[in-house]
This record gives C-alpha cells, structure tokens and sequence, in this order.
C-alpha cells in the first residue's frame, strides 16, 4: 500500500470568467458541500485571471461541481503538476520586486493613490525612499514597502542615469 502523505495532489484547471475567479471558486465550493463532493481545495491565484485551480481525486468531481456554476467556461483538459502552481501559493515580498527608477502606486496613508518614483531601497528594513511625480517639488519620502505597488518598471535609460 501507498503512503498517503506521500500522493502527489491531482490538481485541475479550470478557465473562467476574467475577474470572476473569485466568485466562480465560491459557488463551486458551495455546490460541492451541498453534493458531498470529494473536492479538497480550490485555489483562485490573484496575479491570474481567467483560471482557478481544483484539487479533486478525478476529472469527473470536476465536471460535476463546475457544471452549470455561473462564470466557468470549462475545465482545461488534462492534470496541472504542483510545481506549475507553486509560485502562486508561497508570496514573496513586494521589496523583492521593487528596484531604483521604478514607478509605484501608494496604496496607503496621507499620499493614497499618489504616484512616484523609487530613489532608494532598503532592502532589510523593507523600505522605499520616493519622490512624488505629482508633487510642485521633489521632496524624498520613506514609506514601508508594504504601501506600495508597482506601476511601471524603469527603463533603460533610466536605470542608467540612477547608476544601476
């Protein structure tokens, strides 16, 4: 007999309304506690739209909990391996993604909804220093990286007049 820690999740994938993962992945869950179906977990990834990941024992648990649920188009044929979603499941910080001349939205506190760009990064205190582009004159601010959100990577050109 088979370990069953060791039994590699069947996961498929199932393509959606664009911006409705979210809700599509509600109403299965819903339809598959009412129906008592074998469904051990359903993953709708932010950073991916237009598809929702099921984890079931087989194709036919799929068919059933998707069929007739607003905002499924159908379930992409085949397995997806766990390695392909991963990426999806463990967060990095968004630290990680910024660099120098990157253009950013400030998503909190006195400056919401703002936009700037990058000047100094901290990496281990996980901070940005910014300049505001729509401010009358440059005035550094250090924000927590958590406030942030990237826009726009910085060019070439940009990139090399900052000395990065």
């Amino acid at each position: 007999m088979s370990d069953k820690k060791n039994i590699e999740p069947i996961i498929f994938a199932v393509k959606t309304t664009a911006g409705q993962e979210k809700n599509a992945a509600e109403m299965i869950a819903i339809k598959a506690r009412m129906n008592k179906l074998p469904i051990a977990s359903i993953l709708a990834p932010e950073n991916l739209r237009g598809y929702i990941f099921v984890e079931a024992p087989g194709p036919h648990v799929v068919e059933e909990a998707t069929s007739d649920v607003k905002h499924v188009k159908s379930r992409v044929p085949g397995r997806v391996q766990f390695s392909d979603i991963e990426k999806y499941l463990t967060t990095k910080p968004i630290i990680e993604e910024l660099d120098v001349g990157y253009i950013v939205e400030i998503t909190g506190g006195p400056f919401k909804g703002m936009r700037a760009r990058i000047t100094r990064i901290n990496k281990v205190k996980q901070e940005a220093t910014i300049e505001l582009l729509e401010a009358i004159f440059t005035l550094p601010i250090t924000v927590h990286a958590d406030y942030l959100k990237l826009i726009e990577k910085a060019s070439k050109e940009v990139k090399e007049e900052t000395g990065k």
